[in-house]
């Protein structure tokens, strides 16, 4: 190779390296206030929640949801000046006490504990970061995102919403996506006299000769026939009760 030709090649890998470095370090907008709110409601945030902001900015959303909801929360930030000033900002709020501010990477930062996540990314990185949510996340967990949605994952409900007053970088509509992430049922399951194959793709479930299957979180239930399921996942273990012509018995099936 060149002298030539290796300079080019490296001012080549350099500039990928900086459009990857900073795909994601999109420019700070607030999320409205209202919206904020709207987005912990949506959420159906309470106390003992954790709520976990990935790009909390000036972490208004981890302050509300102490504030208002009575949650824990856990803003994750990558400019450390932004960090500060949350910190500032929930002292002053006098919820210092309940809410923690950090500066990392959210692609690398350690949010598993959360039980409310929240997130005003841009689609190429929340895409990303699906994998994490999947795998990381308990199942029952809720993720609500502001604007933008996954390019896989379904969410389970979207909400439009108006904005009463004027935001910069906003106009005068919201879009709010959640997703709550799902148990994995995939497989085969026994049980008493039952047999099942459950297929999944995401929270999307399909049981054969069965109609209304559902899958919230760990909560699952279907029908088939006459009888009626209703019950929780854990693990290999699905647990709750058959209802047939009114009379309910206890199931338990295990993959």
């Amino acid at each position: 190779m060149t002298r030539a030709a290796a300079l080019a090649a490296a001012l080549l890998l350099t500039a990928a390296a900086r459009a990857d470095e900073n795909e994601w370090q999109v420019p700070f907008i607030t999320t409205p206030t209202e919206v904020v709110e709207r987005m912990l409601e949506f959420a159906g945030t309470r106390p003992g929640d954790l709520v976990a902001d990935l790009g909390s900015g000036d972490g208004r959303i981890v302050i509300l949801a102490a504030q208002k909801f009575g949650a824990r929360g856990l803003g994750i930030e990558l400019d450390q000046s932004l960090v500060e000033k949350s910190r500032a900002n929930a002292k002053a709020a006098k919820v210092e006490d309940l809410v923690r501010f950090v500066q990392g990477d959210v692609l690398e930062a350690d949010f598993s504990k959360a039980t409310v996540v929240t997130v005003y990314l841009l689609p190429g990185l929340i895409t990303k970061l699906e994998r994490r949510f999947l795998t990381e996340l308990a199942p029952g967990t809720r993720i609500v995102s502001h604007a933008f949605t996954m390019t896989g994952w379904k969410p389970d409900q979207t909400r439009l919403l108006r904005v009463a007053g004027a935001h910069p970088g906003q106009g005068d509509e919201s879009r709010l996506c959640l997703w709550i992430v799902p148990a994995d049922v995939r497989g085969e399951w026994r049980g008493g006299p039952w047999r099942l194959r459950i297929e999944q793709n995401y929270q999307e479930i399909e049981i054969e000769g069965a109609k209304e299957a559902k899958l919230s979180g760990r909560e699952i239930s279907w029908t088939i026939g006459d009888a009626s399921f209703r019950g929780r996942v854990d693990g290999a273990t699905i647990t709750g009760r058959v209802t047939r012509a009114g009379l309910a018995s206890p199931l338990t099936l295990k993959r």
